[in-house]
């Protein structure tokens, strides 16, 4: 079994993304966004496009970035997996950089996360790249999200936008929110409904065997978390 977790706008409060590029980014980006939006061009593209507009100096992206909040019961979330033996993997179409910055200061560090990888290229500039891409994506995503949820027995997701609809239909037990859950109900895809994580944790706890180890208060260290 292996829970994957979409992050902007399902942990994080806002998305990431976005405010980032609303601070420093030239106001191109809005009109990248629409042009994406319209369907001339995949998300992939449009991100490697809006982050080369980004003119910030690290220290300035991480000011901005330890203003966001995520669920506030998120954390309570994963020690739940944790005790249940479930491994978590964050999956977004977002920025590994700024994913890792907001997690490390809730002490989330440990999960695995499968994004868009941040590199700069100048002291105040950044570039894009997307090494969980599938030429074969159908959303010519960053990150196929389809092709990195496989590999295990059972698995469940969780998700509210956009950038979930592709995936929605893989996952043996599929949560969503907002443009998600929208979507699962036009297509006919089986979800459940959700607020917050501790809604999540709940069904779970309803929902699942028991399969606590022994020792029952036992955490997961990084190692035991497997990246898809």
């Amino acid at each position: 079994m292996h829970l994957y977790c979409d992050f902007d706008g399902t942990i994080s409060i806002e998305d990431v993304t976005d405010v980032i590029l609303t601070r420093f980014a030239a106001p191109e980006w809005q009109l990248i966004e629409e042009e994406w939006k319209q369907g001339a061009m995949g998300s992939a593209e449009c991100m490697r496009r809006q982050i080369a507009l980004i003119s910030a100096s690290p220290e300035m992206l991480d000011k901005a970035l330890d203003t966001i909040a995520i669920d506030p019961s998120f954390p309570a979330f994963i020690d739940f997996c944790a005790s249940r033996n479930i491994p978590v993997t964050v999956i977004s179409d977002g920025v590994d950089y700024f994913i890792r910055r907001v997690l490390a200061r809730y002490h989330l560090s440990h999960l695995p996360i499968i994004a868009n990888r941040l590199s700069t290229t100048g002291e105040n500039s950044y570039a894009l790249s997307s090494p969980f891409s599938d030429p074969d994506c159908e959303s010519a995503a960053g990150v196929c999200k389809c092709r990195s949820v496989s590999g295990f027995e059972t698995s469940i997701y969780i998700g509210d936008g956009r950038s979930d609809f592709c995936v929605s239909n893989k996952p043996d037990m599929v949560f969503a929110k907002d443009k998600l859950a929208t979507f699962c109900a036009q297509q006919d895809i089986a979800y459940i409904p959700y607020h917050s994580f501790s809604d999540i944790t709940q069904s779970l706890r309803r929902t699942l065997p028991d399969i606590t180890r022994s020792d029952q208060e036992h955490r997961l260290t990084a190692a035991d978390y497997i990246v898809a």
